[in-house]
């Protein structure tokens, strides 16, 4: 078989991902209008943060990757294969990046990466960080994803994001990066303010 297929000149080959999906016609554009925004709050002395959740990870003795400073020819052991059990339990890393003083925190949950965890976490970055570092401000600018728990479309996350904007005393703007294009072509923003009776306004 292999002598008939290579004077086909037919060899083994795995896919490749080289084909572009479709792009959004004004993604440039979108992220150009995130940059501006940005550099308005930092220029004024205004947080602002980017989040997003990262990969899951099993709790327990499973491989890791990575490397370690060991005794020679001590190499931290685990198990030659990894399988996660229906009780083992994930931790979920969220992210939360500060643009203006170029530090990140994380907040590490077992739950589900939901709405309320991604709320809960930029909570907890404010209350043990955020707060600290910009005592005067009653500004956050959030950028995140489109997708996942943060979702654009995401009633719980602006609710949560109402419910965290009354008890901080901050007006929060979150700015999603593409792609965020509804049908009749809007980019939207989701702003919440103390005392917003809507909760959570869109906005262009």
């Amino acid at each position: 078989m292999s002598e008939i297929t290579g004077k086909l000149h037919f060899s083994l080959q795995g896919m490749a991902k080289t084909r572009a999906g479709s792009q959004v016609p004004d993604r440039d554009a979108q992220f150009r209008h995130i940059n501006t925004a940005a550099e308005r709050f930092l220029s004024r002395g205004l947080p602002v943060v980017s989040v997003d959740a990262k990969q899951k990870e099993p709790i327990g003795d499973f491989a890791r990757p990575g490397r370690t400073y060991r005794p020679k020819g001590q190499p931290i052991t685990a198990p030659d294969h990894d399988f996660s059990g229906p009780d083992t339990p994930f931790a979920t890393p969220y992210g939360i990046y500060d643009l203006g003083r170029d530090s990140g925190w994380v907040n590490v949950g077992t739950d589900r990466n939901t709405a309320a965890f991604a709320v809960e976490s930029l909570r907890r970055w404010w209350k043990a960080q955020g707060r600290l570092d910009y005592p005067s401000t009653d500004r956050l600018l959030v950028t995140a994803d489109a997708g996942g728990a943060n979702s654009a479309d995401s009633r719980l996350f602006k609710m949560g994001l109402a419910d965290f904007a009354d008890e901080c005393g901050l007006s929060i703007t979150v700015m999603h990066f593409p792609p965020l294009v509804l049908q009749n072509g809007t980019r939207w923003n989701i702003v919440c303010s103390p005392g917003s009776p809507t909760a959570c306004a869109g906005s262009r």
